[in-house]
């Protein structure tokens, strides 16, 4: 098993090599140095020297990815790539083109993402579970045709109306919680309210379809009738028996929700005006800032490798069946 892993972890640092290079060619593909030169500086009319001065200042002033003016190995180390991207894998994020730390920025940022992205995560994986168990435990019942029909509109609506919607009613009509904003310590929580409930509704739809077909698979095994026959009750089939067999497609399922936890949710930070990293990543894109982007989406994948490496971990505990070796 600790061969395994390490092999999972091996292939990961070369995906995020790959993915470290393909964001620095894809950057470059639309922008050049001087077009962030005179988007940073902020005027249309802007000076060969003022842009100059900037790219020399920032480290833009070297060839991107091979320096014939060099020597040796400078040829290689001596360009923006290597300066600007390369030490992302020492966990160095360097400064954003405005000159501020992005570990800093990011240290004082996860917080409150966590805090708006774990309790969705978790709340909403319960309710989607026990909903769904619910639905396959009143199967060929009305009740299951209006629950789909329900998932499907819920599916249907794009999330943008359901934070829209919610501002508006439970903020701007019934002041139940603030529009937006956000404070620390426990006052955080009539922030997080509103979209947090917003983000577990959201996922009642296409999560619901998924796991409602994943545990009527499993509802007609052999397993589950040998359970009734011996008495089990229905509702302990559904929760105990079925649930636990069905929990390696589940925890595959979530492995896509897992970078979320520490990228942040970028619709839901930047309506509610939370200092998360969705926001940040947001007014990064906006501002065209190369390096802000460069460290999240390094960020973003190396969280995603590390849920598919954790997930098969999971695995070994959810089945015992499995072994890796």
């Amino acid at each position: 098993m600790i061969g395994y892993i390490l092999r999972r972890i091996a292939y990961g640092f070369l995906i995020l090599v790959g993915v470290n290079a393909l964001t620095f060619a894809l950057f470059f593909a639309v922008n050049t140095p001087d077009d962030m030169a005179r988007l940073a500086i902020g005027g249309r009319y802007v000076t060969q020297e003022a842009i100059d001065n900037w790219k020399t200042a920032h480290g833009y002033d070297l060839p991107l990815v091979y320096n014939e003016k060099a020597e040796g190995l400078g040829k290689i180390t001596e360009t923006v790539f290597f300066t600007r991207s390369a030490p992302l894998l020492t966990g160095d994020l360097g400064l954003s083109d405005a000159g501020r730390s992005i570990n800093r920025e990011i240290a004082e940022r996860v917080g409150p993402s966590l805090a708006l992205a774990v309790p969705t995560f978790l709340l909403g994986l319960f309710v989607v579970l026990v909903f769904s168990l619910m639905v396959v435990l009143v199967r060929r019942t009305r009740l299951e045709w209006a629950a789909v029909a329900f998932a499907v509109v819920v599916m249907s609506v794009s999330s943008l109306f359901y934070i829209i919607l919610g501002q508006w009613l439970f903020a701007k009509m019934l002041k139940l919680v603030p529009v937006s904003g956000f404070m620390d310590g426990w006052k955080m929580a009539a922030f997080l309210i509103l979209p947090i409930a917003i983000g577990v509704f959201s996922r009642l739809g296409s999560d619901t379809l998924l796991y409602r077909a994943m545990f009527l698979e499993e509802a007609g095994k052999d397993y589950v009738r040998t359970a009734r026959a011996k008495g089990a009750s229905e509702m302990r089939v559904m929760f105990v028996h079925v649930l636990r067999n069905a929990m390696l497609p589940v925890l595959t399922s979530t492995v896509a929700v897992f970078p979320m936890l520490f990228m942040g949710s970028l619709i839901m930070e930047s309506f509610f005006g939370i200092p998360g990293l969705g926001s940040y990543t947001i007014d990064a894109i906006n501002a065209q800032d190369f390096s802000i982007v460069r460290a999240m989406v390094f960020l973003g994948t190396a969280a995603y490798v590390l849920g598919l490496i954790l997930t098969d971990i999971a695995y070994t505990i959810a089945d015992p069946r499995i072994r890796l070796r």
